[in-house]
């Protein structure tokens, strides 16, 4: 498996490399295994549109886009409500 050199300011990679020793990893392993963990776009994109086609068969529920959209801003607005400020 072929390196490579990605440049980040140098308290970004002091931080990553604190919390990877405090996993007992090295930067390097803990990034790898940071890449595999998350999700692109376009495979959060087709995971959302597994769980929809699953809900619609499962009991009907098939949000138009519009709809969907009232949920995302009433969860972000739940969310903004939990933050430590």
């Amino acid at each position: 498996m072929a390196d490579a050199n990605i440049r980040i300011p140098a308290e970004a990679r002091d931080r990553l490399a604190e919390i990877a020793a405090a996993e007992h990893l090295s930067l390097r392993a803990y990034l790898a295994q940071l890449a595999e963990t998350l999700l692109t776009p376009a495979e959060r994109a087709e995971r959302a549109e597994q769980a929809r086609a699953a809900l619609k068969a499962w009991n009907g529920y098939d949000p138009d886009p519009a709809h969907t959209q009232l949920l995302d801003a009433e969860l972000d607005r739940r969310l903004a409500q939990t933050e430590i400020r």
